[in-house]
């Protein structure tokens, strides 16, 4: 059975990746903060297929994240969802997420770039020592357009480019070493309907949507296939655009449109 982490899957994406790897038969440790949402993602995704392990962990706390480490033992996949910064997008009735950068709250830098990107790379560190001792394993980060473009605000777009930096630097440097059974992919979603946007679903178009489950059906696709892991090695892909390639459909047995750097 497969092994996987998911970091940050008590809900939104992360969830919708637990699940898809569930279904697809993988043992899955999924990490959180919120007891009661991580007891509910345990007991749902365990009836999809595989097994679910929840464990509450703080992912800024290097020792728990060692300890949760040592109690996995042997990984095969790690999922960096965790992340920080979406919360408390209104302060004092002001909707502060698209302020620009000299008017930002420095608390959200360090939501970003703590729980966010410090937290995948630590996971990463630790997930790779443990893949190195058989010369294989997947590392996963999601990642987003913001990358590549403005959107919302200056912070978002250097948490999500120091990411996609930080994939293509890990695969150089496992490949230096060679150590070419071990991949590192960034993955962009589309618009998933997420818990959040199907708050605000009255005002969105959601005709080319995707549900949560459906980047975990990737991953797990994605993991199953050599071929398409290597080719992706060090790079940005697009959800939408490599189920296409791996013959993925959503739970409604469709693909989305894969949205392009304009459309974003």
């Amino acid at each position: 059975m497969t092994t996987a982490l998911v970091t940050g899957g008590s809900r939104g994406v992360g969830k919708g990746v637990v699940e898809g790897l569930s279904e697809a038969g993988f043992h899955v440790f999924v990490t959180g903060r919120n007891k009661a949402r991580l007891a509910a993602v345990e007991t749902e995704a365990s009836t999809l297929g595989g097994m679910v392990t929840a464990r509450c962990t703080d992912h800024s706390d290097d020792e728990q994240v060692r300890a949760l480490f040592d109690e996995i033992g042997d990984l095969d996949l790690l999922v960096n969802c965790a992340w920080g910064g979406y919360e408390n997008m209104i302060e004092n009735g002001e909707f502060t997420w698209p302020y620009p950068y000299w008017m930002q709250p420095l608390w959200r830098w360090d939501a970003m770039m703590q729980d966010g990107v410090r937290s995948a790379y630590v996971a990463s560190q630790l997930a790779t020592r443990s893949m190195l001792k058989r010369g294989s394993g997947l590392i996963v980060n999601i990642s987003f357009w913001s990358a590549q473009k403005h959107l919302g605000n200056t912070v978002y777009g250097m948490a999500k480019a120091a990411t996609d930096k930080m994939t293509s630097d890990m695969a150089a440097e496992l490949q230096a070493a060679g150590e070419t059974g071990i991949q590192v992919v960034s993955l962009y979603p589309g618009l998933v309907r997420t818990e959040r946007v199907m708050d605000h679903a009255e005002f969105m178009d959601l005709s080319n949507s995707e549900s949560p489950r459906f980047i975990g059906r990737v991953i797990a696709a994605l993991m199953q296939n050599a071929q398409a892991r290597s080719e992706s090695n060090g790079k940005v892909r697009i959800a939408a655009d490599l189920a296409g390639s791996l013959g993925v459909t959503d739970v409604d047995g469709k693909v989305s449109t894969p949205l392009q750097l304009e459309d974003a």
